[in-house]
């Protein structure tokens, strides 16, 4: 099983979007820190402003949500399943792109981390 981290904004916020728009599991919420989402073969951990990944790095950088790193949900419809996500009022950051009959868009979670929803051909 894959783990990623993804520093957020809001846990609630991100629970809600995970659990309600991409079907994970709430595994362990420790909000306002931090919540363990599962879906599959990954465990998302969704870490907020006081949990210790969001602590400064020794050169005082802070880390942030977003950038271009994401992970990949595979769905049978992808027309469906952004249609019903932008009805819940998701932010996209392109329009369904096709390559070989594969269509893949992006999405942001609510502190603008990358989600990839993929539909094989």
């Amino acid at each position: 099983m894959a783990t990623v981290r993804y520093i957020v904004d809001d846990v609630e916020a991100s629970v809600a979007f995970y659990t309600d728009l991409l079907g994970f599991e709430l595994k362990r919420n420790f909000a306002p820190a931090m919540a363990i989402l599962t879906k599959d073969d990954l465990d998302l951990w969704v870490a907020g402003p006081v949990a210790s990944a969001s602590r400064a790095m020794p050169d005082g950088s802070q880390p942030t949500p977003g950038g271009r790193n994401r992970f990949v949900v595979v769905v049978e419809d992808i027309e469906a399943t952004v249609a019903s996500m932008t009805e819940a009022g998701a932010t996209f950051r392109n329009e369904i792109t096709s390559n070989q009959g594969r269509k893949q868009i992006l999405v942001e979670d609510p502190s603008g981390n990358v989600v990839e929803i993929f539909q094989w051909g």
